[in-house]
């Protein structure tokens, strides 16, 4: 990272907790700048974990429909 500055974001005591050790903040810091600022779509850090969460689901037996069944069913209990 080029162009370092320092932001405050809101987070959980336990995520703050967490980010007290230096080397740990920094790979935060890039991964945040990577998913904000990606420098190509197949470099997208956010994507790139989603597609390994379902090969790993997949390899589970699970298909694509009870996949995205699941995800349904999460995103619902979020919204209430």
């Amino acid at each position: 990272m080029d162009d370092i500055v320092m932001v405050e974001i809101p987070v959980s005591r336990d995520a703050a907790s967490a980010l007290g050790d230096e080397v740990r903040r920094a790979k935060i810091g890039k991964l945040v700048s990577d998913l904000l600022r990606p420098s190509s779509s197949s470099k997208d850090p956010l994507a790139s974990l989603i597609a390994q969460i379902k090969a790993d689901a997949r390899a589970d037996g699970l298909t694509d429909k009870e996949i995205d069944a699941e995800l349904a069913d999460y995103n619902a209990e979020r919204r209430v």
